[in-house]
């Protein structure tokens, strides 16, 4: 998921590149997670989507009828996202999709 929102005050050919080489990651980090499950028996479907990440995710979980969305935990002490704050927004999904919400890296 990647949400540009932010880039809404930049020229348009700059943000078409951006949101460009932005799926292009998306899509490389969402290969090598398949690659690292599928090492452990498991099948995962990866979508890469554009748009504001919460109202994204939601969709995707009802399109696909997801039965578990799996998120990665904070990165340490300079990660943008504190693990209370993404603890909270998967209790606000779960509630919000009836999915499983499960966040990687937790002690949870």
């Amino acid at each position: 998921m990647a949400d540009i929102s932010f880039l809404n005050q930049t020229t348009a050919p700059l943000l078409v590149e951006v949101e460009s080489r932005l799926e292009k990651l998306g899509q490389f980090q969402l290969v090598m997670a398949q690659e690292r499950v599928a090492e452990q028996d498991i099948k995962a479907r990866a979508i890469v989507r554009t748009g504001q990440w919460r109202a994204e995710l939601v969709a995707v979980a009802e399109e696909t009828g997801a039965t578990l969305i799996v998120m990665g935990g904070s990165l340490g002490p300079d990660a943008a996202f504190e693990d209370s704050a993404i603890q909270v927004f998967a209790a606000d999904l779960q509630t919000e999709t009836g999915v499983e919400v499960r966040i990687l890296g937790s002690s949870d």
